[in-house]
Formats: structure tokens, sequence, C-alpha cells
């Protein structure tokens, strides 16, 4: 089974990221072999299209409601639950995975496709290429587009097997608007060494870049009636914060988890601005707070933190109920934080709640009544033993996110990166308005922190014919209230993208589908039960109508006739 071609083609719009993958496979043996097309993308992206074409004739994947997939699949499947298609990977990735029977000399084609909105994170965009195709392949590229009307401010690529004769294959060229980097190693260029033929090709191909930032209230740009706006303030002063870390030291941490925090932890106290307060809470079965109340990130008291976060060890159950009240109550008696200033919870467990309040539903319900919109909580899952669905919702109930802390040799990293993320609040309580009688379909627009390096979107479709777009933005930052002003003209925008040939034409219609499938999947995590329905019957809608694979909905993948009819790609979330 020989892969003769491997084409990576991406193009990304306005941070609207569409890839195609394209492998033909050819069959030497003289007899019928099985081909396997095997790809890792990233968990962001939903899946929006699959074909495998055999001796000319095409079988397509079909996306439709998850359950009603699953029950017609079941029926075929008398024998039970086959794997599913798609399976996380990794902290940033999935795999598809479908293997198809063809007979001696013939040929296969598998194409897939995925769509994913970039997330600017710490400063920068990424776009991630997964590469392993486990053989030399002779004609293999990585093709990508880029066109940001904004204007690039810096590009640059990277991968994890880089060599110098593989340099020699990367070519990129780039003018204010545009970038196109072009991939494509000989099959020489690909060789581990020369005598062998194996491959270097095994890793990420990861492209980085970052646009142009003009105009105080944001960029916006309108396609076919549908506009986004994207706001990414900079260089403005940072909000003190008043932080509490709620590190969990049961048993189950001991070991290498524990000694990660830690190391972790004395790099985070470091990252400390002398403006911040902090404190920090631990628990097994026992609540132990390190002081009375939050101390100013003075040196002094940074380095009796890391004293006392050099003696953390683990040991006993987990009460994550008190733990979690302690810190609130602990924020609520402060005194003498800076008045203008974000206070936050970090949570940190690998497990399930085992002492005192164990039960999920109760532990949300205490917390969201006792932090009261006051704080933002994060909730850091290490490891699979955690309940992601609990620490996710009780985080989105509650103004942060959930992440889940992968248990590699780079869990420091990660808990560091984290935090990063969340180091610099700029602006509190964003409200992003738009006429009300001439827009449909918002996506959310009201934000209750945003971070330095990130960056809000809001998309929506324009009813009447507007020939100004007026925009108006309200937030707080740390020295005054704020409102900026902008006004987009509809003709001038519609123009930019006219000219653009290799631009989908409906992108920003497919962005806004994207975004509000997204958030509607997100705001149903920590919904009432009737609300839940509707908001998932809200993206089902969408998923169906814009063909994404996300997870309320499958694809059907058909094979020929004699081979197992039907597969299910699925998409997995984080809380499985």
């Amino acid at each position: 089974i020989k892969i003769y071609s491997l084409h990576v083609d991406c193009k990304v719009t306005s941070r609207f990221a569409h890839t195609v993958i394209t492998s033909k496979i050819v069959n030497q043996a003289n007899e019928s072999r099985e081909a396997t097309f095997e790809v890792e993308l990233p968990k962001t992206a939903f899946i929006t299209n699959f074909s495998m074409s055999i001796d000319g004739k095409v079988y397509p994947g079909i996306i439709k409601e998850k359950v009603s997939a699953q029950k017609e699949y079941d029926t075929a499947v008398s024998r039970g639950q086959s794997a599913g298609l798609v399976k996380i990977t990794g902290r940033k990735l999935e795999q598809f995975q479908v293997s198809v029977s063809i007979a001696a000399a013939s040929k296969v084609t598998f194409e897939l496709m995925y769509e994913e909105l970039l997330k600017r994170q710490l400063g920068k965009f990424e776009l991630l290429i997964k590469v392993r195709p486990k053989q030399l392949v002779k004609h293999f590229q990585i093709d990508v587009h880029i066109f940001e009307p904004q204007g690039i401010r810096f590009l640059e690529t990277g991968s994890t097997f880089m060599t110098n004769e593989l340099t020699e294959a990367l070519t990129k060229v780039q003018n204010e608007t545009k970038a196109h980097i072009l991939f494509k190693p000989t099959v020489d260029q690909q060789k581990i060494n020369p005598e062998l033929d194996e491959t270097v090709l095994n890793g990420d191909f990861v492209v980085h870049y970052d646009v142009k930032r003009g105009a105080a209230a944001g960029d916006i740009q309108i396609v076919n009636g549908y506009f986004v706006h994207y706001f990414a303030p900079h260089e403005m002063p940072v909000f003190p914060k008043n932080v509490i870390f709620v590190i969990d030291r049961s048993g189950s941490m001991a070991g290498r988890k524990i000694k990660q925090t830690r190391d972790a932890l004395l790099k985070i106290l470091q990252d400390l601005r002398p403006e911040d307060h902090f404190s920090f809470i631990t628990f097994n079965r026992k609540v132990a707070e390190w002081k009375s109340s939050l101390l100013q990130a003075t040196a002094e008291n940074v380095a009796s933190a890391a004293g006392f976060v050099q003696t953390l060890s683990a040991s006993g159950g987990t009460d994550i109920n008190q733990a979690l009240l302690t810190a609130v109550s602990a924020l609520d008696k402060a005194e003498r934080l800076p008045e203008r200033s974000v206070s936050m919870i970090i949570l940190l467990t690998d497990g399930q709640p085992t002492s005192g309040v164990s039960n999920v539903e109760v532990i949300q319900e205490n917390i969201q009544k006792a932090v009261n919109g006051k704080y933002a909580l994060f909730c850091l899952g290490f490891g699979f033993d955690v309940s992601y669905r609990f620490l996710e919702k009780m985080a989105l109930s509650n103004g942060g996110i959930a992440r889940r802390i992968y248990e590699n040799a780079d869990a420091a990293l990660q808990l560091q990166g984290f935090y990063q993320e969340v180091a610099t609040p700029i602006l509190m309580k964003i409200e992003m308005q738009y006429p009300e009688n001439a827009i449909e379909g918002l996506t959310k627009n009201n934000f209750k922190l945003f971070f330095e390096g990130s960056e809000i979107i809001v998309s929506g479709k324009i009813s009447n014919e507007l020939d100004l777009l007026p925009v108006e933005i309200k937030a707080q930052s740390h020295m005054s209230d704020l409102t900026l002003k902008e006004e987009a003209n509809v003709k001038e925008k519609e123009q930019v993208f006219q000219n653009q040939s290799y631009i989908f034409g409906n992108f920003i219609e497919r962005l806004w589908a994207y975004l509000n499938i997204q958030q509607l999947l997100e705001k149903s995590i920590s919904a009432e039960e009737e609300d839940q329905k509707t908001l998932e019957a809200q993206a089902l809608e969408l998923s169906l109508r814009y063909g994404f694979v996300t997870p309320l909905t499958s694809m059907v993948v058909t094979k020929p006739t004699g081979q197992e009819q039907t597969e299910l790609a699925n998409k997995p979330t984080e809380a499985g």
C-alpha cells in the first residue's frame, strides 16, 4: 500500500482557516489490501466534508443529527458498537482514521475538509498542521495561503522535524496583506538518512502570525451581508489582580504531579506584579489557608510564598467544596485591595470530590451562590481522573474557563502557560453595541474580562440595506471608563474581498455559524435543563445547515458493497 501523493491545502482568510487534506494511495500488491487514511486535526476545528474515491466511484460522508445517525448505525451493526472514526490524541489534536479494502492495482483518493477560527493567544494566531505520513511520499506538499486585510504584522513558520535539507523545501512569500507558504520536500529530503527508506516527517508544522491593528475600536469586515468585528486593544495599563490559588494536595497528586505543580507555582510567583495580591489555599480532606488574608506581591512576600510552595506534599481525600468556599470568603473579607482590580480563583485538582460535600450538583450550586458574579473562577483538571464536565460547568457558571492539564513531562509548562493567558487583564465589563434593528443573529457581545494578547470576536448578519454600520464599545479600563466608536462603510468593506480569487465566498457567514455553534455549546454546559435543550437545538440546526461535524452531529461514512457498510465520525469533546 503506497501513498503516492499527500497534499495539505490551507486557506486562511481573516483568521478563518479552511483545510483540505488529500491522500492518494495505490495498492501495489497482487491481492486486495486495506488502505488507511489517518490524519490529526486541531480539536478546535469542525470536520465539514470527507470522501473516498475508489476506481472513479465516490463515497461521500453525509452529516446527520447524531442521535438518528447512531440509531441507524446500531440497527445496521447488530454486533455492537465500533470505536468511531475520531478520537482525541493529545492536548491540541484529535485523530480521524478510516480504512477501506481496495483490490489489487486499485487506487483510492481520500479527501478530508475541516474549518476553524484561529484563536489569538499571547499575541499570536497559530495554524497547526500535523504531519505523519509514516512512509516516503513521492508528491508531498503543504500549501498555505493567508489573507489578512488588516495587514500581517509578523509571520513565522516552525516545525518539530526541520533539518537543514528540509529548510530548502520551504518557501515563504509575503506582502502587506498576504502570505504564501509552500513546503514541498523531495523524496530524498524526506529521508532520515540516505541509506534508509524512512521518513523524517513526523510532528507539527506550525505557522504563527499576528495582524496589524489601527483603529481603536477594532476592525470590521463584511462579506455578503455578514459582518465580523475583531477587537484587540493593546498597550493599555494592566489591572492589578487579586488571585487565590486553590491547590489539591490529596493522595492522588503525590509524586510527579505535585512536583510539577510546585515547579509551575514557583515560576508563576515570579510573574506576579508588585501591585497584585495573592494567597494559597491547599486542600485534601482538610482545607488549609497559607495566610489569613491576601498579601501584596512584594519581593518579601513572594519569597516567603516560594518557601511555602516548596513544602507542598500530597496525601488524603479531596474536599473541593470547602476549599472553594474558603477562597470565596477570603476574597469577600479582603481589605485594602486596589479599588479597580480583578479578583480570580484558580483551582487545580486531579480528582473527584471525595471528602465533605461530594455531590457535584450541590457543589456547583454552593459555589455559584457564593461567587455571585463577583469573581472569575478558573478550573484546571490535571489528568483523566477528574470529572472534567463538573469543572467545566463550574468555571463557565462563574465567568472563567476550564482547561485539562495533560499528564506529560511538560505539565508544569502547561500550567504556567495557562497562567500567562489570564495574567494580564486590561479591560472588564466589555459591551460591544450595534444598531438593534439592523442586526440579526448577533453572537456573544458582552464579555467579563479581556486579557492582553487575546481577541474579542463578534459576528452577525446585517438585516436591511445599511450603508453605514455604527459600533460602540463600552468597557472599564484600569484608569477609566471607555467608550469607543467606529463606523464601517458597508460597500467599501464588501469591496475588500471581492477581488481575492482564492477566498471562498461566504467565509464570514461560515465563520459566524462556527462561532455561534461554539458559543451555544459552551452556554448549554452551564444552562438549566430547559434552556439546555433550546440551545442544543439551535446549535444542531446550524451544524446541519452549514455541514459541520459538532458534538451534536455525526458524519456517516459509507464503503463499497461487501465491506462493513457504514461507520460514524463523531466529534469527541474534552469531557468525553
